[in-house]
């Protein structure tokens, strides 16, 4: 997906919508696209070192978080902004990723998988074959979960 195409998509979303999209820029893997209040905006994400972080400024690059994941990356961001409670004053634009824009709608597998990780953390402990527990563990990112389970 190209910046415009992003733009486009995110154009009339709400503020805190979001995308993963393959980075334009040859030193950088992927992009965050995110609308903001002033309109669709994207984050390079660095990955340096077999960690991953949202590329910034040098000064404060080394202050930044760095993460295992991508998913790992996006799901601090996702929960530190899941509290939002100021305003941005004079002028300035805060981002928050709020959540991820989707395109279709998750599969019936994967939102039972969502359900049953949402329910318990004792997979291991329930009475299913041994495949399907496998399965099951493959989805950790259980913070996430209400925003598949809404689609």
């Amino acid at each position: 997906m190209t910046v415009a195409e992003a733009k486009e998509r995110l154009q009339d979303a709400p503020e805190g919508t979001f995308l993963v999209r393959d980075s334009s820029h040859s030193e950088y893997l992927l992009t965050i696209s995110v609308k903001t209040s002033a309109g669709p905006t994207n984050l390079r994400i660095e990955y340096q070192d077999g960690k991953f972080r949202l590329d910034s400024i040098t000064c404060v690059r080394s202050r930044l978080k760095q993460f295992n994941s991508v998913v790992h990356l996006i799901e601090y961001y996702v929960l530190m902004c899941k509290d939002r409670t100021e305003t941005p004053s004079n002028g300035t634009v805060h981002l928050y990723l709020n959540k991820p824009l989707y395109t279709s709608a998750p599969s019936l597998q994967h939102r039972c998988r969502i359900a049953i990780n949402k329910s318990t953390n004792q997979i291991w402990e329930l009475p299913l074959p041994t495949r399907l527990k496998e399965y099951l563990k493959e989805y950790q990112y259980q913070s996430w979960s209400h925003y598949f389970s809404r689609n």
